[in-house]
């Protein structure tokens, strides 16, 4: 008996294996997915009456794919337009499927996907993998394989999968893992944006060799806020853990430091600099959460940037690491096809330094801010980028130096 109970035990492994093998590869985000998602900006709202341009409804996110076809958010390659949590109706229907709350989403989510792909953009959508979403709408538990199927026949794109009331860490790793293959075995291509990792880290390393067998991109930290504090929060947490984080991140499955707050109305022109030059060195997805209808043309430059994009969106895929970190700098480096790609990252907002992006030191490739002269591009020559590489090979030396040194003190 005991013998049978190896065996079967060993079969099942050997097909979640297969399985997650399968679930790896499933062609997709190739590059950092890009796209606009209604969470940071938009919260919850789900009073239209009240609050018409704020409700999580049909028509917020059917104007925000008219702009963003309008004002060459498309163009610049933001594809995805998604809706986060709060899209439900209370209640699942009498067949047991997920519905759209019928006020706000009157004509369904299949219209609304039929819309957004009659704009050249694709729809994503919002689960989770408890009973519960982290609003309370009902959650994917139990219900995977329904779910996919019901995402894939309305259309959907891409999904978020939440991490919320999900009860053990078992049933949590368990659910993110069924709803993949649940996603692959619909046949349509669908993104998987996973909250995995994060639910874990407080009480067990993320195992993220098997993360990303089976998402495509996955959250480590809590969510932004339009706040430098966040901004700075989530970029102290990545440098802190780059050592477990950046080498797995690649073609097909990346880091989500979460959403872009540009254009929206807690950061400076020079923090916004610097998060949209961050994400970009950490190639990290691109999902801005604003108000396109109503954004200033300084941050529609600093979104739609080509030269910043196109670092991001480099198809070598390294994530970009911190070199070292100064008293009030903190260089990054990130491999691109082109050349070196380099971030400064000011640590004291008080010291006037540069900060940005350089791609191979070639000045007609450049975006870059200098904050004594707020909102100015300027050019990072060779020069200096020869000169912060200078530096970064003689704070390796002095460390390895340094190691060596008080080895041989013991």
């Amino acid at each position: 008996m005991a013998a049978a109970r190896r065996v079967l035990r060993w079969a099942l492994a050997a097909t979640a294996a297969l399985a997650a093998a399968l679930a790896l590869d499933n062609g997709l985000a190739r590059t950092p997915p890009m796209g606009w998602l209604h969470w940071e900006r938009f919260l919850c709202g789900t009073d239209c009456a009240a609050d018409p341009r704020r409700c999580v409804s049909e028509r917020l996110f059917v104007e925000m794919a008219d702009v963003m076809v309008a004002e060459g958010w498309r163009d610049a390659g933001y594809e995805f337009v998604c809706i986060d949590d709060c899209w439900m109706a209370p209640t699942r229907d009498e067949r047991g499927r997920l519905q759209a709350d019928p006020k706000r989403f009157p004509s369904g989510i299949r219209r609304l996907a039929d819309y957004v792909h009659s704009r050249g953009l694709k729809l994503g959508i919002y689960s989770d993998v408890g009973n519960k979403t982290c609003a309370g709408f009902p959650g994917s538990y139990n219900h995977y394989d329904l779910d996919a199927q019901t995402f894939a026949s309305w259309g959907v794109d891409l999904l978020k999968f939440d991490g919320c009331n999900s009860g053990t860490l078992e049933l949590l790793a368990e659910g993110y893992r069924r709803m993949s293959l649940a996603l692959n075995k619909t046949g349509r291509s669908i993104v998987y944006s996973c909250e995995w990792p994060f639910y874990l880290r407080p009480l067990q390393q993320p195992n993220y060799t098997e993360i990303k067998q089976y998402c495509n991109h996955w959250r480590n930290f809590f969510d932004v806020y339009d706040s430098w504090s966040s901004i700075k929060s989530i970029l102290d947490w990545t440098a802190l853990h780059q050592d477990s984080i950046v080498k797995i991140a690649g073609p097909g499955g990346w880091n989500d430091p979460d959403m872009l707050v540009i254009g929206n109305f807690g950061l400076s022109w020079d923090q916004a600099v610097t998060q949209m030059a961050m994400w970009a060195i950490m190639a990290a997805p691109l999902f801005m959460s604003n108000d396109l209808r109503r954004i200033s043309p300084e941050a529609k430059w600093l979104l739609q940037n080509k030269e910043t994009i196109a670092i991001n969106q480099d198809p070598l895929g390294k994530q970009g690491y911190q070199i070292t970190k100064f008293k009030v700098l903190a260089p990054l480096n990130r491999q691109h096809p082109l050349g070196p790609a380099v971030g400064l990252h000011t640590l004291q907002p008080q010291h006037n330094l540069l900060r940005g992006l350089s791609l191979g030191g070639e000045e007609q490739s450049v975006s870059m801010n200098k904050t004594c002269t707020s909102g100015q591009i300027v050019t990072l020559r060779k020069s200096l980028l020869s000169a912060l590489l200078k530096i970064q090979q003689l704070v390796l030396s002095v460390t390895k130096r340094v190691s060596t040194e008080l080895g041989s003190l013991h």
